[in-house]
């Protein structure tokens, strides 16, 4: 390895990632490159600490349930029940599981018992209700955003009739409908009438926000935007799912992140005040340049959350991608940027993509995995991230 790679890199801190950051960052993506590695969330549990620290920053948001992440927020603020239900209750995707995640909720409440209301920690989800066993119904979000406005407006729609059009939540939530959009209920009249009294309603919202803050509270009126955001994204992402084109993964794909990058919007907005964010997910749903995967044996393409965040933040966006050399009998090719990342001497490197590249001159084969969960970082667009956080072992 020549000397110019070696200082690329530096030894893993919170400190050396952020002295390649910019000073002026309100959302740092941190990702990671496969879920259910506790290393990487271990990793992202030390940055964060750091970042609250020595940082400024007062707020965490997750690839989890937006909704969900209420529960967990609540929990970390030090309200009633115990961490068992928090973790139950606040994640998605089955990350309540996670050591790491019961972790970073247990050290944030703590935090947050010593500290004044005005600085606590506060904890986002900023995914959609997108379980892999399918898309949540829209009825909850919807029914509790028409209750917020009809208790201090007069609405064009009542309780009744969304109730008659949202019907039964089984076919909202039939697994059968991931892979065959005649079994969605996207397609059917009721849902082109939910997705215009759920715009109805949002632009309601909006329009009376000065009124409602009052009447209510900043938090109660964020919530409710909240369910808005989140109502529209479902129908949308329900229409989709009736799609039969062969386009329908793509574009499902593309609201995701879409409904990724409303809900990170909106914490940034909401913690302007207080200080930058941490955003921890996939590297996929980070990365600035255009995200891609093999899908029953179909290439897809997006742009990801991060990618659409940083074209409203410019440099107040910084992706730190995430990657590792060995796991078990996976081990990089040495011609491979993870296998020259793996001649490193730390066994935890934040790198620095300008000068790794500029070091490397020609581009690294690109990693080919054992395992398909993994997917290996793209070194023909490395340069795109602000970091590289490298494992060497996991």
């Amino acid at each position: 390895m020549t000397t110019s790679i070696r200082d690329a890199a530096r030894e893993l801190t919170g400190g050396s990632l952020t002295a390649l950051l910019s000073p002026g960052v309100r959302v740092l993506g941190l990702g990671e490159p496969t879920h259910g590695v506790e290393a990487f969330l271990e990793v992202r549990n030390e940055i964060f600490r750091h970042l609250v620290e020595h940082e400024g920053y007062r707020s965490i948001a997750l690839e989890s349930d937006c909704l969900a992440g209420l529960a967990a927020d609540a929990y970390a603020g030090g309200g009633a029940g115990a961490l068992d239900e928090a973790m139950s209750r606040g994640f998605s995707h089955g990350f309540g599981a996670s050591a790491a995640n019961r972790e970073l909720l247990s050290w944030m409440r703590a935090y947050n018992e010593r500290s004044p209301s005005h600085d606590r920690l506060r904890f986002y989800g900023f995914d959609a209700p997108l379980e892999p066993a399918g898309p949540a119904g829209p009825r909850p979000v919807l029914t509790a955003l028409h209750d917020y406005l009809s208790a201090h407006l007069d609405l064009p729609v009542t309780r009744e009739t969304l109730d008659g059009l949202l019907g039964p939540e089984e076919p909202w939530t039939d697994p059968a409908a991931l892979t065959d959009p005649a079994r969605s209920v996207g397609g059917g009249p009721e849902v082109k009438e939910l997705r215009l009294i759920a715009d109805d309603l949002g632009a309601l919202l909006t329009a009376h926000a000065p009124h409602l803050t009052a009447a209510t509270s900043p938090d109660d009126w964020w919530r409710a935007d909240l369910y808005a955001r989140t109502a529209a994204g479902l129908l949308r992402y329900h229409a989709g799912m009736a799609d039969p084109s062969s386009a329908r993964l793509g574009r499902l794909m593309s609201q995701r992140d879409a409904m990724m990058a409303g809900n990170l919007d909106a914490v940034v907005r909401r913690e302007a005040r207080r200080g930058p964010t941490l955003a921890f997910a996939h590297n996929r749903h980070l990365q600035r340049d255009k995200s891609h995967l093999w899908f029953a044996n179909v290439p897809i393409q997006w742009w990801s959350a991060g990618a659409i965040l940083a074209t409203r933040l410019g440099d107040a966006y910084a992706f730190a991608a995430a990657t590792f050399g060995a796991r078990g009998a996976d081990v990089p090719a040495p011609g491979t940027l993870e296998g020259i990342l793996s001649a490193l001497p730390h066994a935890r490197a934040v790198v620095d993509p300008a000068r790794l590249v500029a070091a490397l001159g020609e581009k690294p084969a690109p990693r080919v995995p054992v395992d398909h969960t993994y997917l290996a970082l793209d070194p023909a667009t490395v340069h795109q991230a602000d970091a590289i956080v490298f494992l060497k072992e996991i």
